[in-house]
């Protein structure tokens, strides 16, 4: 199995606007992303993709599963937008940095 994922194609090839081609890579969790349930998240996946435009595929577990990634979600907007001494926005650039030094898009 684990050859399977590491020899797989990306699955997801996404037309930008000005016609450039993207591709996504699959994620290490297919059932994840193949079966999204109704909601939000799944309106965002598609409103993107029809975008052609990337997005972030934690957005596929938020899908997969809402009633367990609802507090996930929440928790992130107050560590990221709540009452704290550094800024939101110094905030989000110490996520940006943090993604970027594990080779994560942010």
């Amino acid at each position: 199995m684990g050859d399977d994922i590491a020899n797989a194609e990306p699955r997801l090839d996404l037309l930008s606007p000005a016609g450039a081609l993207l591709r996504m890579d699959p994620m290490f969790l297919p059932k994840v992303e193949d079966e999204p349930k109704p909601g939000p998240y799944l309106d965002l996946i598609q409103a993107m993709r029809g975008q052609g435009k990337e997005y972030p595929q934690i957005w596929h577990l938020f899908a997969y599963l809402p009633s367990a990634t609802t507090h996930l979600g929440r928790f992130t907007q107050e560590i990221l937008r709540g009452p704290a001494p550094l800024s939101p926005g110094i905030r989000e650039l110490i996520a940006a940095y943090t993604s970027h030094r594990n080779d994560c898009p942010f």
